[in-house]
């Protein structure tokens, strides 16, 4: 082994710099974040998991007391049982998933909400999303995910013609309406609470971006379900948004779905 391998040749502090970057190599190799926060919140979580398995682990040697291991200058030495790393792993996960689903069940009021940019025509509009878990609407015949947002929330991106025709267009008037919109069209059927039969009219955005947890995923096969009332009073949000869209998926689904509106 080369000599600036071996231990005795560099001091202690060279050598946790070391595992510090094998540390992160690791977890840059398995995950590959998308940037630097992202980085920093897996390896933290790395470290997180290894402190507690190695502290659980640690606190059944000095409960157990094996007569294999004794303590010397305050750090075990001898032949740890396997049975006690083994438990004590159990042990570590066990605590670790239920403080993570403690943690992920509180979850901040901010983190319920998601800045959405959509662009129709050359023109874009940013405004913000309710992450809505009940919100598996898709167009039923091609399975695209639908975007619930506010008629009023498009006034920037879509003619009167369209906006204050919604109706009508459903019915199959599509009066003056430009050609490059009528392809773009689609008939939305959802339910929610006291309406089991209703109906949206869609159409296809060019392009939509989501901006959430510091990532931005971008869809080009959404619609945007117009909906004729105020989704928040208080204009807090504008539109609604189901979680598949933060992952990037856009898997078919043959049945239309519930919405809450």
């Amino acid at each position: 082994m080369p000599f600036w391998l071996t231990a005795k040749f560099y001091p202690i502090p060279f050598g946790v710099f070391i595992k510090i970057l094998l540390s992160i190599a690791m977890i840059y190799i398995s995950f590959r974040a998308e940037n630097v926060i992202r980085f920093m919140k897996q390896l933290l979580i790395f470290y997180l998991s290894t402190f507690t398995l190695g502290g659980v682990v640690f606190a059944f040697l000095y409960l157990v007391k094996p007569t294999a291991v004794w303590m010397k200058n305050g750090v075990y030495m001898g032949t740890y049982p396997i049975k006690i790393a083994f438990l004590g792993g159990i042990v570590g996960f066990v605590l670790l998933t239920i403080a993570f689903r403690v943690i992920k069940g509180k979850i901040h009021k901010r983190d319920m909400y998601c800045a959405v940019e959509i662009y129709m025509n050359q023109k874009s509009e940013k405004i913000i999303a309710l992450l809505d878990t009940g919100n598996l609407l898709r167009e039923p015949i091609t399975g695209i995910p639908v975007l619930v947002i506010e008629k009023e929330a498009l006034s920037n991106l879509l003619p009167p013609s369209i906006l204050n025709h919604t109706n009508d267009i459903m019915n199959g008037n599509m009066g003056t309406i430009e050609e490059t919109y009528q392809s773009k069209f689609r008939i939305i059927p959802f339910q929610s609470l006291g309406k089991q039969n209703g109906m949206l009219l869609g159409i296809k955005a060019d392009k939509v971006i989501v901006e959430y947890d510091e990532r931005k995923i971008e869809h080009t096969n959404i619609i945007l379900g117009i909906y004729e009332k105020e989704l928040c009073k208080s204009h807090i949000y504008r539109a609604l948004i189901g979680l598949d869209l933060l992952d990037g998926s856009e898997q078919k689904n043959e049945y239309f779905g519930n919405v809450k509106v």
